[in-house]
């Protein structure tokens, strides 16, 4: 079974400003940028991770109610991770017989498109896994540059 991390979220107050320090300290480049129903979002990539800035608009989706600690709107800091894996069943497996707990998402019917399912790990760090990968981010298992 293989996993590869690709994804970091960071919850920030303002997105463009954090990217554009990210743009003009490390290269990084945007991949993708839009505003939805629970985040301003920008995606960055380095040409194999993905970081994503966030700003929650709902405390719910901010993790507030599902986080120990209370996340929520006004929390700045690393949010979550996610790893691309070869196989997603298995992995969900695998992650609750270690102690991990299923939060949200499921893997589209078709398993197509994109879509990430949340965990956390034992010590309550949240995770994604997918398949389909997230946007700037090296998305090919055992792809090397």
């Amino acid at each position: 079974m293989v996993g590869k991390l690709r994804h970091i979220a960071i919850s920030v107050p303002d997105p463009n400003a954090a990217a554009e320090f990210y743009e003009k300290t490390f290269g990084m480049v945007r991949a993708k940028e839009y505003v939805s129903d629970f985040a301003d979002v920008v995606y960055l990539s380095d040409g194999v991770m993905s970081l994503t800035l966030l700003k929650f608009e709902s405390e719910v989706l901010a993790g507030k109610d599902t986080h120990p600690e209370g996340l929520g709107k006004e929390f700045v800091g690393i949010h979550h991770m996610g790893f691309l894996v070869d196989d997603v069943e298995k992995t969900q497996k695998l992650a609750e017989e270690n102690g991990g707990t299923y939060l949200m998402g499921e893997m589209p019917g078709d398993s197509k498109g994109y879509y990430e399912i949340k965990y956390r790990d034992p010590n309550q760090v949240m995770f994604d896994i997918t398949h389909s990968g997230w946007a700037g981010a090296e998305n090919e298992i055992g792809a090397k540059k």
